[in-house]
């Protein structure tokens, strides 16, 4: 892949003289004086001796000879001098031989055409300033200049392709190099310090049509839109792409300047016919440039040959599409068959020990990267191989179908029910708490005990034993996986010994994590809603399901919250390195860039963004989209008054 850096970092850059640099601060300031300008401009003969060739060329067609710089400068003003002062300057540095000659020749051809489509535009919708508008084409293309002169050698291949191929620049750019002309011109107008206006309409200028229509606004971004007209106006006359052009610049004319195709038609022969007197300027031949009816014919053509491909290449891709469709099915419906089999338990239908394995590492991972609590649920049926040795293993198959049945009917559908082996089953349980871990446990052991297991039609009594451990890891704490199954394994064993059909739980949460979970729940949108009596739990649970956790890193979301800078969190970053088992947040609090406040809001928004919360119950007719924003409004309101937080 090409380093951009190469270009940014190559002495061969395109540079402004300091007259052109001083110039371009003085046309900013209102308080600036012609004697000013006339002193700055004599300080360089050479930019001057231009600047009175130009004043008396065809150009500007005046009926008497300027001798004079005072003159020159009371006549064109001060804005029509800056541009010309900074193209004469640019125009230096585009003089080249040897084999890139008639690249930088061709550049050179296609920045004036800009330029005076530029003017033209200007004069009818700013008259007076039409000399920026004249400038901004002038520099639309800029980074090719700047590419020909830093990256001639990546370059050569670039533009060797565009000439053969008759294929956009930009896109041919992108192709051998990852970037195009207009993300360098931007970079470089920006560093000059031109108006924003101007930096804008440079980097939009291969976007999209309907792109352009969103971003900007007739009559308010004029600037911007005759960039991109100008633009396309310098591919129309002096590229392989007509036909793309003029398609382009009638949308483009029609919606930002109103103009039909008439007049679209008399505004490429008015630029047709100022081409001439503007290549004088530079010392550049024109006349190699087909008139606009010349260049229209080849358009149309070109035209209808893309309509005649696109529709051929519609009608292959469309029957391509269609057997794709049809092959993607089949491998689809295959590969749901071959998971089926290598995740799920023949017998019961649940998870098997791999798919836990996974699952239960992934939980560990997420959990860690997001300070949430994990809890896993450990049952075996009680007296199993009694009920084998008993009743038969077929009767034994039949438990544990009916068994992991009840036992699914009592979990949630984001819970993950695995079949741990034998007798024994595992439960993960999504987003847990101390006491609805108990609650689920208890549910779970009088459902079994209440169900109906029959054998011969007589009923006969199954029991389970539990098991729980729920634990927040730490960061790169690689050994908690094994501690929860760990002390899971030992509650269980301990409902075994106390007589069974019972349940023990181990909580390994340390107090200051226990008050971190509280404050965040504390927190929640969804907890507002409840404690407000606007919903139920099992309401809210429900459609809590369907919310997924914010993927953004906390770092990221502290950014986009304006808590933290971006320097900060490279600071953060390194520090962990230091100490890869600290979590995030609490280095964060121990460096002073978040307040406590702060980091439960984020971890908050990350376990449960209350955007996507009131979204969810607008989906699910709960509410309407009205009502839904206004509950949203008010939680805002509600935690943000507790909080000295800048939104």
């Amino acid at each position: 892949m090409f380093d951009a850096e190469k270009i940014w970092n190559s002495p061969q850059l395109p540079t402004l003289p300091a007259v052109a640099v001083r110039l371009l601060e003085l046309s900013r300031s209102p308080e600036t004086e012609l004697k000013q300008i006339v002193d700055l401009i004599k300080t360089d003969p050479a930019i001057t001796a231009r600047i009175l060739q130009a004043t008396n060329s065809s150009f500007f067609s005046f009926n008497t000879k300027v001798n004079s710089i005072e003159r020159a400068v009371t006549l064109l003003g001060t804005t029509v001098i800056t541009s010309l002062s900074l193209s004469f300057s640019l125009a230096d540095e585009s003089i080249s031989s040897g084999p890139m000659q008639d690249f930088y020749l061709d550049y050179w051809k296609q920045s004036i055409i800009n330029a005076v489509a530029g003017e033209a535009i200007g004069k009818r919708c700013q008259p007076g300033l039409e000399c920026e508008y004249f400038m901004a084409g002038l520099l639309v293309d800029i980074g090719r200049l700047a590419m020909l002169k830093a990256i001639s050698r990546e370059y050569y291949p670039v533009l060797v392709t565009y000439e053969s191929q008759e294929r956009q620049l930009f896109k041919v750019e992108h192709e051998f190099l990852g970037l195009d002309h207009s993300l360098v011109s931007g970079k470089l107008i920006e560093k000059w310090g031109l108006p924003a206006p101007m930096v804008q309409g440079i980097r939009l200028q291969h976007f999209s049509t309907q792109t352009l229509f969103d971003e900007l606004t007739p009559g308010k971004h004029d600037m911007e839109a005759a960039i991109v007209l100008s633009n396309a106006v310098g591919d129309y006359f002096n590229s392989s792409s007509s036909g793309l052009a003029i398609q382009r610049i009638r949308e483009i004319s029609s919606h930002f300047f109103g103009m039909d195709g008439v007049e679209v038609d008399r505004f490429l022969e008015e630029i047709h016919e100022r081409m001439e007197a503007a290549g004088n300027l530079f010392d550049v031949d024109m006349s190699d440039i087909d008139s606009p009816s010349e260049i229209m014919s080849q358009a149309n053509q070109q035209l209808l040959e893309l309509t005649m491909r696109a529709r051929s290449e519609t009608l292959l891709a469309s029957e391509q599409k269609m057997q794709f469709e049809r092959e993607k099915q089949l491998l689809v419906s295959q590969n749901e068959v071959l998971q089926q089999k290598a995740t799920t338990d023949t017998l019961t239908g649940a998870y098997n020990r791999a798919y836990f394995d996974e699952a239960f590492e992934s939980t560990i991972r997420d959990a860690s990267a997001r300070s949430l609590p994990v809890c896993v649920i450990f049952c075996d049926i009680d007296k199993f191989k009694l009920l084998n040795d008993t009743f038969g293993h077929k009767f034994g198959d039949d438990v544990l179908r009916q068994f992991a049945e009840v036992f699914r009917r009592s979990l949630r559908a984001a819970d993950v029910f695995c079949r741990y082996g034998g007798e024994e089953f595992v439960v993960i349980v999504h987003r847990p708490t101390e006491k609805g871990v108990e609650k689920l446990t208890e549910r779970i052991r009088d459902a079994i005990e209440q169900e109906d297991f029959m054998h011969l039609n007589e009923r006969v009594p199954v029991t389970a034993s539990f098991g729980t451990t729920i634990m927040m890891p730490g960061r790169q704490d690689n050994d908690c996986g094994e501690e929860i199954l760990k002390q899971a394994d030992e509650a269980l064993y301990e409902s075994k010994e106390k007589g069974r059909n019972q349940a023990h739980h181990r909580c390994l949460i340390n107090a200051q994590e226990r008050e971190l979970i509280k404050a965040v729940n504390n927190l929640k949108f969804s907890r507002w809603l409840v404690s407000n009596e606007i919903l139920d739990i099992m309401a809210v649970s429900r459609i809590l399901l369907q919310v997924p956790a914010d993927q953004r890193s906390l770092g990221q979301l502290a950014v986009d919250f304006k808590m933290m800078d971006y320097e900060q969190v490279d600071q953060l970053t390194m520090a962990q390195k230091a100490s890869p088992r600290k979590r995030i947040g609490d280095m964060a609090l121990e460096m002073g860039f978040l307040t406590p406040e702060n980091l439960h809001l984020l971890l908050c928004w990350q376990c449960e963004p209350p955007d996507r919360l009131m979204n969810s119950m607008t989906a699910n007719n709960l509410f309407s989209e009205k009502r839904s924003r206004e509950l949203y409004s008010q939680y805002r309101k509600s935690i943000m008054s507790t909080m000295a937080i800048a939104q």
